[in-house]
């Protein structure tokens, strides 16, 4: 089966075909045919596609909406100079995969989209007002564009966390206002954490009760995730995903006191406000560079830019922070995983986050750290290390494509 895989956001459209069925699944033999990204939708748009091999190819498009993006793709997928491999019509295209950042306390696990998923989705905006009504425009092209007779599978990045039991999942507020409005932890990322989970499980021989790891997420949204008996236990991402780690423009945990001050000294409304949390904080807020982690490491090592030194080390120390907290609150992990576009291609800032943990147990190996970049997978930890260290890049739409097929064929998930 060839899945057209969809991530939509609030003005991009990032996509993969990949091949698969349950024999291909069970052999761990998918097959990447094509991916792309578009950028800057609803103007002049940044346009990136790539069949598998081959270079990739770029150009701007003007393109006003999420529908005529994926018009855009569809188009190059089936043109006659594209010529990807197995693919000559959208008859070709057996099934879509979207990523849907919240399902709420509704969607523990993924689901074929109906118009009661549709509902669903809709009713958890008000959770995730940034992201899921961009999910739902792309679900919506996706099936006026290649009609219902295509089946279309929705996979949550908050069901992963699920299984967190109310210790974990409830915040020390009234507790009628999770009764009303169920204001309470959710966690994101979870396809990310599941999939590495699983790679980790593969790498090392272990059953899923036998996985007790942190994960941890460090891209320009970061989390941290710590996984017992191959469940979900604590995540640091909340309600939303600006709880937490500090990120690439979100500054993570902050004391609520925060928000009324400056509604009171700087005159900032709640929009003001949210929008400050969400796009002028973390990296960006505390360096006033930029968000990119390695133009930080760049500033920091050629320049000595004081503050982009500052946020390296915050970012690197509230990392650390979490790691602790997990370890304590599962009395000890076999092993810490990273992965993102930092957590994978990093080493510098792996290497800041790990050193001083060795009276916890977790001691690397700086030449296997530094040479465990670009895509590359496996321990970074020393072998006498009590605590084993990974880096294991992820991929979603790998895990999204073999949700798609499992769930259209009514079969229980392996991982």
């Amino acid at each position: 089966m060839n899945i057209l895989v969809l991530n939509c956001g609030s003005s991009s459209l990032k996509f993969q075909i990949i091949q698969t069925d349950l024999e291909r699944i069970e052999k761990n033999e998918d097959r990447q045919l094509a991916k792309g990204l578009i950028e800057r939708i609803g103007s002049q748009s940044l346009v990136t596609f790539q069949v598998s091999g081959r270079e990739a190819e770029k150009h701007a498009a003007p393109l006003r909406d999420h529908r005529a993006a994926l018009d855009h793709i569809i188009r190059w997928i089936i043109g006659p100079e594209t010529r990807i491999p197995g693919i000559e019509s959208l008859t070709d295209i057996h099934a879509v995969g979207h990523r849907v950042v919240h399902g709420a306390e509704r969607f523990t696990k993924s689901a074929i989209i109906d118009e009661t998923v549709i509902h669903g989705v809709e009713d958890c905006i008000d959770l995730a007002p940034l992201h899921n009504p961009a999910n739902l425009k792309g679900i919506a092209a996706a099936r006026e564009l290649l009609g219902a007779d295509v089946p279309q599978v929705a996979v949550f990045d908050t069901s992963f966390h699920s299984t967190m039991p109310e210790t974990s999942f409830l915040y020390a507020i009234p507790y009628q206002l999770y009764r009303r409005h169920k204001i309470r932890r959710y966690g994101f990322h979870g396809t990310s954490h599941r999939y590495v989970a699983y790679r980790y499980r593969q790498l090392t021989g272990k059953t899923r009760e036998e996985t007790n790891i942190i994960t941890v997420h460090l891209g320009n949204g970061c989390s941290a995730c710590a996984i017992k008996n191959g469940h979900s236990f604590d995540t640091s991402m909340g309600l939303s995903p600006l709880e937490g780690l500090v990120m690439g423009t979100r500054g993570g945990d902050i004391d609520p006191a925060v928000l009324e001050l400056l509604h009171h000294k700087e005159g900032m409304s709640m929009t003001d406000i949210d929008n400050m949390l969400n796009k002028q904080s973390g990296l960006l807020g505390i360096s006033g560079l930029t968000n990119d982690m390695r133009d930080l490491l760049e500033e920091a090592r050629e320049h000595q830019d004081r503050r982009a030194n500052l946020a390296i080390n915050i970012f690197a120390q509230r990392t650390k922070k979490y790691l602790g907290a997990y370890l304590a609150e599962m009395n000890g992990a076999d092993a810490i995983v990273f992965t993102g576009g930092i957590g994978e291609n990093a080493a510098v800032i792996r290497q800041r986050i790990c050193t001083g943990l060795d009276r916890l147990g977790v001691v690397i190996d700086d030449q296997l750290n530094s040479q465990m970049v670009g895509g590359k997978e496996g321990a970074i930890s020393t072998p006498d290390s009590p605590m084993k260290v990974f880096v294991i890049p992820t991929n979603e739409e790998l895990l999204i494509a073999r949700d798609t097929v499992r769930s259209i064929q009514d079969l229980p998930r392996r991982f």
